[in-house]
């Protein structure tokens, strides 16, 4: 496959904050005690695609990311890092990382994706149609539970997160219509172009743009420098090809179009989204993405492909808090009948309790680690803990009468006696003093909350 391969890894996501710090940036967030990062590489290393380009949001996080490329990676992949300005979205970062860009087709993924779906199989379909873009549908992702901890409960249903509007053709490989983001909630309007050509359209609300994309590098590279107010691939880029599929040039500018052929441009376009309608109709024929007749002012269409992964797969992004609890409780536990089992993606077994515990952890006396839990290596709990529906990181220290619920620790903080926290983020290094009850909470790294304190939806960080 003449692909190269791009990981837009982001930088210190807004977004996530205070998770983000100096020290961890988005992609080295820890998800089941790994970073996000890692597995995005295992995902690409199983499709065999190896020569990577890691595009992180500024020079600090680059730096951070990349050291840890190079401990992690030695021997099985190439990986360059390259590092661009923050903030300035995803099509500015490829922009900004174009002169690095010379195969036919580029494989672009996000690298906050926890999936077991293989890239690969977007690359060959993008392949197999000699698509201009071609895009990874998945199942919708939920978030949740409502209930953030309270005992003795169990878990309610999840909620649907956020959605897209998608059109597809009758074979389901053509992409016609997306609105992503606050586009959802206008008035949807189709080109009428598109649907004469495609006969029906069927409307998805079930399916999400998963961030994996295939470009031919032609056609990306000429969009972003034709429309430099492009900021994200999502929002901007894709929608925009999709719009345009069926025009002479998806760069032409529409009024010169209309104005050409000595004043015979209304006709024409009238004649060519005829031509273009029996094309597309025609989509997965090889005629699709040829020239027009040579007597009609238009040149070429383009294709707009998806991939829709099957339904038993997981795929979730990082891009929140509350997905970060999610993905973090989905690694870890067995969600049968909801979104899949999605445990096998840790790389860790679990025990006969359905739990993992790491051989070095040390548990106190009375002490119970329910199911769907995860403790790290050198970690140590009390006496009389309850652990339920949590991840705790490596080398914790925890006291003893502490509960823990639907809650992340992350590596090396500190809790003291007879806490309770319960959907909430513990940050490394941080510390909760004596007595401090926390319920959806977030603590940064290496902050101190004070003792004996009662919290409900702050966040704990540095101003």
């Amino acid at each position: 496959m003449d692909f190269q391969v791009v990981i837009l890894a982001g930088g210190f996501s807004s977004n996530l904050a205070p998770l983000v710090s100096k020290e961890v940036p988005k992609a080295l967030l820890p998800v089941a005690n790994r970073p996000v990062l890692s597995y995005v590489l295992d995902l690409l290393e199983s499709s065999n695609l190896k020569d990577l380009i890691v595009v992180v949001e500024g020079e600090d996080a680059a730096l951070t990311v990349g050291g840890w490329i190079s401990s992690a990676c030695v021997d099985r992949l190439h990986v360059e890092v390259a590092a661009v300005a923050e903030n300035v979205g995803t099509a500015g970062a490829l922009k900004a990382i174009a002169h690095h860009l010379t195969a036919k087709d580029i494989l672009i993924v996000s690298g906050d994706i926890v999936s077991d779906i293989s890239p690969g199989a977007v690359a060959a379909t993008h392949t197999r149609h000699d698509a201009a873009v071609t895009a990874m549908l998945c199942a919708e992702p939920v978030s949740g539970p409502a209930e953030s901890g309270g005992a003795g409960g169990k878990d309610k249903i999840k909620k649907p997160a956020c959605y897209d509007i998608i059109g597809l053709d009758s074979s389901k490989q053509f992409l016609l219509y997306i609105a992503t983001g606050v586009e959802v909630k206008r008035d949807t309007r189709l080109k009428k172009s598109i649907l004469c050509a495609a006969g029906k359209m069927e409307i998805r609300s079930d399916l999400v743009d998963s961030h994996i994309y295939a470009f031919k590098r032609s056609v990306l590279q000429e969009v972003l420098e034709q429309k430099p107010t492009f900021r994200c691939l999502k929002q901007d880029v894709l929608p925009y090809l999709v719009r345009t599929q069926l025009r002479s040039d998806v760069f032409s500018d529409e009024k010169a179009v209309e104005e050409n052929g000595s004043g015979h441009g209304k006709n024409n376009m009238q004649n060519n989204d005829g031509v273009s309608s029996q094309i597309l109709s025609n989509a997965f024929l090889p005629s699709f993405h040829k020239v027009y007749e040579s007597g009609l002012d238009i040149r070429k269409t383009h294709k707009c492909c998806v991939y829709i992964a099957d339904e038993s797969k997981y795929c979730v992004r990082l891009n929140s808090i509350q997905a970060f609890m999610d993905v973090n409780r989905d690694v870890s536990c067995f969600l049968i009948n909801v979104i899949g089992d999605a445990n096998h993606l840790s790389g860790y077994s679990f025990s006969a309790h359905h739990n993992i515990v790491h051989p070095s952890a040390e548990l106190g006396s009375k002490t119970t680690v329910g199911p769907h839990c995860m403790l790290g290596e050198g970690s140590q709990v009390g006496d009389k803990c309850n652990v339920k529906r949590s991840v705790i990181g490596r080398h914790c220290r925890i006291g003893s009468n502490v509960k823990v619920v639907n809650s992340v620790v992350m590596d090396h903080a500190t809790i003291g006696d007879g806490c309770s926290i319960q959907g909430s983020v513990i940050c490394s290094n941080a510390q909760l003093q004596e007595r401090v009850a926390l319920r959806d909470c977030q603590v940064e790294a290496g902050y101190v909350v004070f003792a004996g304190g009662e919290h409900k939806g702050e966040t704990f960080a540095r101003k």
